[in-house]
């Protein structure tokens, strides 16, 4: 959408001095809004922000995006460049590696100049007569977003579940397609999170349901096909607030669960799939601090747990005996060793674990000759258990990239050790990955922890400090920042910037300590650790002041913003996207989504201990008067997880208070969420702002 930035300006805009052309920014009306707590009075200028769907409101944030353009309309061109670029390197006649599941293969593929994936499958084998499950690129005709998720088939193989967003508020809307015929035949609740399971009578499926407010999943309900929605009954209700819930089925089909949980707790409820009229039962009784959960084979259920073990560990229970004073160990704690999962086979067990903050696949016979790991020879990867449907088979399908090589799909056999590169993610333009280094080095913080950073660059840089470098990082909900290849950051690489991961406290990189010792009352260490990382990329000369670069998003987004109140000296730019800014504020409000969630993770403000730490780093409460970073922040004006609010208020406050002539910018994406745009070409339109923006402070526009 393009604006005329002078027309919309409106009073939000002092009137640019003519003789200098000088763009001035918007300047919102202050509304001072007092907020009192634990005897402590907070002023709110930009409060009135919140008002969402006002006029003053929309044309605040219609300015700001006019603005934007304004300052960046001489990169204009070199965006365009940069999104062809990228687009460029995208196969856009694409398939995904099938999977067989009940005598079907199942993929995805994508065709030449269409945004979003078709859905298929081939009955018997590949050379099979293909089915058109879904079109994704039919359902977002006329829609400016589409996301399509929870695809279900019945055991019968006849009848598709899935959910439709066209907001990008992920309040998804069920329907109900008849494969053959192509028919929809039925649409039936509008607040679904995603999350289905079909029952093995073929007629009945559970669902899950989002409170409109707060769009905390409460419920699971179940339809019966052919009743009216209306008629569908309560299975399951969540009536702790910080708790969410979501149902999936065993990998056996036999069991459907619900899984409740909270950020430090979970508890888990099992059905068998064959008598979806039953009841559903509790395995095990929440327990504060205790998060488990269950997998079925056999007549065992198969447990991942934090009982007694930090780092977690797995046991086996009967299943008609589930009470964990009947659980079993099968692999025990390890200090140094975090289980991050695990896929059951009849002869095999394969656990995925992080070791020294990397991940690593395991393999275990049942009956106790064999036990290695598999092999990955770069310093720094990201391995994954793919799509594994079958029990009785010795081949195991995983998903391996880093930095440096694309995203590829494996199948493994675990008896001979033999792999099979079974596809890789087509870079188009001659991508050659023996042009480029990856490398693992470790910053020391403030209380000594080594923390680690996972590094890119094209060969031939010197440690001169003249390197730009973009330092990326989150630290947040236990979430690890694993490495990825990117085709799209080829576009920084090959103009010489360096890419670096901070792999920093927050995080579950390095153990589940590692995390405990990033949120609540140690959140600090999250930013500090990344500043330890940039000074020290800084002294080992890949930069320096002139040239790092800082960006994060939503919890990472936090983190920029408390790390540019602290060090604006570090950094010459900064991106935050989708920013979590105005913590306190947020975490008060519990009618907005995610808030009673995470307690568990920010704290509760109404303790005046939490309250009182929040405020020491919240960037929004902590903005001063000081010469700040050039930085450009995005939102999302539907976003459910990081209201628009938070980033606008930020932004008008920095203005406010920035004393340097940095260039402050905002970009609010008026048709999309969190996660952007939809469509695998069009988001791609942000980080063509994004690029062009740090480029364009290095001098580099072409």
């Amino acid at each position: 959408m393009k604006f005329n930035w002078v027309a919309l300006l409106g009073t939000f805009i002092v009137p640019f001095m003519m003789q200098s052309q000088t763009i001035q920014p918007p300047r919102p009306p202050k509304k001072p809004h007092k907020m009192e707590i634990h005897g402590h009075v907070r002023i709110d200028d930009y409060y009135w922000m919140n008002e969402r769907d006002s006029k003053e409101v929309l044309d605040y944030l219609n300015a700001e995006n006019a603005y934007t353009e304004a300052v960046l309309k001489h990169t204009k061109e070199f965006q365009e460049s940069l999104f062809k670029e990228m687009v460029g390197r995208i196969k856009q006649t694409d398939l995904s590696v099938p999977y067989r599941l009940r005598g079907y293969y199942y993929y995805l593929r994508y065709d030449e100049g269409k945004e979003y994936p078709i859905y298929c499958r081939k009955k018997g084998s590949l050379e099979a007569v293909e089915e058109v499950m879904l079109d994704v690129n039919k359902l977002a005709e006329g829609q400016s977003y589409c996301d399509v998720v929870g695809l279900t088939v019945s055991p019968d193989n006849t009848l598709l579940a899935y959910g439709v967003d066209f907001v990008s508020r992920r309040k998804y809307t069920l329907f109900i397609k008849n494969i053959a015929s192509g028919e929809v035949i039925e649409k039936t609740v509008e607040n679904t999170d995603g999350s289905y399971v079909w029952a093995n009578d073929n007629k009945t499926l559970f669902y899950d349901v989002k409170d409109d407010e707060t769009l905390r999943s409460f419920k699971i309900r179940k339809h019966i096909l052919g009743t009216p929605a209306i008629d569908d009954v309560d299975v399951f209700e969540e009536k702790d607030e910080t708790f969410g819930c979501y149902v999936y089925k065993s990998k056996s089909q036999e069991y459907i669960f619900i899984n409740s949980y909270s950020t430090l707790t979970s508890e888990v409820r099992y059905l068998k799939a064959s008598e979806p009229q039953g009841e559903f039962k509790i395995l095990q009784p929440r327990e504060r601090d205790h998060l488990y959960s269950a997998e079925h084979f056999e007549d065992h259920f198969y447990i991942g747990t934090n009982w007694n073990a930090k780092n977690f560990r797995l046991m086996k229970t009967p299943v008609n005996k589930t009470g964990k004073e009947n659980w079993v160990e099968v692999i025990p704690h390890r200090n140094d060793v975090l289980m991050d999962g695990f896929e059951i086979f009849k002869n095999y067990l394969v656990l995925e674990e992080r070791h020294n903050g990397l991940l690593q696949l395991h393999v275990k016979s049942w009956d106790g000759k064999v036990d290695y790991l598999i092999d990955f020879a770069e310093p720094t990867y990201t391995v994954g258990l793919n799509i594994n449907v079958d029990f009785d088979t010795e081949v195991l399908r995983y998903s391996y990239t880093s930095l440096i090589t694309p995203h590829s799909v494996y199948d493994f056999n675990m008896r001979t050790r033999s792999k099979a590169l079974l596809k890789q993610q087509e870079v188009l333009g001659g991508y050659d990955g023996r042009l480029y280094e990856s490398k693992r080095l470790y910053a020391t913080a403030s209380d000594g922890t080594k923390i680690p950073i996972s590094m890119v660059y094209k060969k031939g840089i010197k440690t001169d400090g003249n390197n730009p470098l973009l330092l990326y990082g989150y630290g947040s909900y236990g979430a690890s920042m694993d490495v990825y290849f990117s085709s799209a950051r080829l576009s920084l690489l090959d103009r010489g910037f360096i890419f670096a991961i901070a792999h920093i406290r927050g995080g579950q990189e390095m153990g589940r300590q590692w995390y405990e010792d990033g949120k609540l009352l140690k959140k600090k260490n999250t930013f500090t650790d990344f500043i330890a990382c940039a000074e020290y990329l800084i002294a080992q000369k890949y930069t320096s002041p002139e040239h790092l670069y800082c960006m994060g998003g939503s919890a990472g987004g936090l983190l920029i913003g408390a790390v540019v109140n602290m060090r604006p000296d570090l950094f010459k730019g900064a991106i935050a996207q989708v920013p979590f800014v105005d913590v306190v504020t947020t975490m008060l409000d519990e009618s907005i989504p995610l808030t009673t969630g995470e307690f568990d993770e920010w704290g509760n403000p109404k303790d005046k201990t939490y309250y009182e730490y929040m405020l020491s780093y919240s960037p929004y409460d902590n903005v001063r008067k000081q010469a700040y970073p050039n930085m450009l922040i995005t939102t999302g004006y539907h976003d459910s997880q990081v209201q628009y609010f938070e980033p606008a208020k930020w932004v008008a406050k920095l203005r406010e208070n920035n004393i340097g002539s940095t260039k402050i910018l905002f970009f609010c994406e008026m048709e999309a969420g969190h996660g952007g745009k939809s469509g695998r070409f069009q988001r791609l339109r942000e980080v063509a702002l994004e690029y062009a923006f740090l480029l364009d402070l290095e001098g580099i526009r072409k």
